[in-house]
């Protein structure tokens, strides 16, 4: 079986180290799970620019990392018999649309796989409101498909979020960030992981950095237009707090390694199955593809509630397969299982950096640095 010798772990220590050396990040954690042991659990730098000492217990915004763990709550619900992937949406949440139009014909599929044509709209511009889930559940009523519901894979950046916590919401009777906590992160022992703080945790979260045009890789056309902004609005309290399935995960590298190493092992971990082998091959098998993503305008694989590896300059790194399956979060965090090398991967950072091509290339030199030291 594949493992990291001590030689290998030193290595790939040095690149960790080396991204801290030359400000890619202020702080970071990198986890490797191999055959479901713990074999990287790096931590470094600081909690922020002004921060105290990163440790593989200090929790992170995970940004869109928190995707997977909200579809797999969705997953779990799936094989409990409570909905199917090819029911509409409408069977469960009826005021989600009117019968007869083109949104009702949104299939749960569709929502997972990031073609039910909803990635975007108004509700995006008001974050005021995202803390109100009766809010959030409105919006989701009164918005129209930009795109015809199973045409254009097109990435929903935040609505993915609301539409499978409300889905969850419907068919389990539980909040979506109380769901996924008791049926997915309690059993794998993510102890330092949530959708958001709940009030009784204190925030304790690293600090982000948005790096300036000044202090960037190379010249940027296309990519974050502001990453100090998104840090400033991800720094707050308030967000912290909030309830945000698509984009305010709270986390670390370790829980998170831990999360792909069990997907990659067929869906059970130590004693604990999330999910079945089946469904896990269903949810990372990919679902769609496209040459331009009708949101972020570059090639995409979509499986059901995660991204599919094997594409040129993915995060995946450049030797990845498509049978890896992980998800990126806002210029700062990633994380992937390998079935066929039974890994789980995790990178988490408080700097945010151009996601096109800066944070790609970081996450792209770990990743490919896991699997050229792993050894027969």
């Amino acid at each position: 079986m594949p493992q990291l010798s001590e030689d290998a772990i030193e290595q790939l220590r040095a690149q960790f180290d080396r991204q801290l050396e030359v400000g890619l990040h202020h702080g970071a954690q990198l986890a490797v799970y191999i055959d479901g042991d713990l074999v990287v659990d790096f931590a470094g730098g600081s909690t922020g620019p002004d921060g105290d000492e990163t440790t593989p217990e200090t929790r992170h915004v995970l940004f869109s990392c928190t995707k997977p763990f909200a579809g797999v709550g969705l997953h779990q619900l799936v094989e409990q018999g409570e909905l199917d992937y090819d029911d509409r949406v409408v069977e469960h949440w009826p005021e989600f649309a009117d019968d007869g139009t083109q949104k009702a014909s949104i299939t749960v599929r569709q929502v997972l796989s990031h073609t039910a044509g909803l990635p975007f709209g108004e509700f995006d511009e008001q974050y005021e409101s995202w803390g109100d889930w009766d809010a959030v559940v409105a919006a989701m009523e009164d918005i129209e498909p930009v795109f015809e519901p199973g045409t254009t894979p097109a990435y929903h950046v935040i609505n993915y979020g609301w539409l499978v916590g409300e889905l969850i919401r419907r068919c389990s009777g539980q909040p979506v960030e109380e769901y996924v906590a008791e049926h997915v992160f309690e059993p794998l022992g993510m102890d330092h992981t949530g959708i958001g703080l709940r009030d009784d945790e204190s925030d304790d979260v690293a600090t982000l950095a948005g790096y300036e045009a000044f202090e960037r890789c190379h010249d940027v056309e296309e990519g974050l237009e502001d990453p100090a902004a998104y840090a400033g609005a991800f720094n707050q309290e308030a967000t912290h707090r909030a309830v945000i399935p698509a984009a305010n995960g709270i986390g670390t590298a370790r829980d998170m390694a831990r999360f792909y190493a069990c997907l990659a092992n067929g869906g059970s971990l130590d004693g604990t199955q999330l999910l079945t082998e089946a469904t896990v091959d269903e949810a990372t098998t990919t679902h769609a593809e496209t040459e331009s993503d009708g949101t972020l305008s570059r090639p995409a694989r979509y499986g059901l509630g995660v991204w599919t590896g094997g594409l040129a300059a993915d995060m995946f790194g450049a030797a990845s397969k498509e049978r890896m399956f992980g998800h990126a979060g806002l210029g700062s965090s990633f994380g992937w299982g390998d079935p066929e090398l039974n890994v789980g991967f995790a990178l988490v950072t408080n700097g945010i950096r151009d996601e096109s091509f800066e944070h790609a290339a970081r996450v792209g030199q770990l990743s490919d640095a896991v699997r050229l030291l792993l050894q027969d």
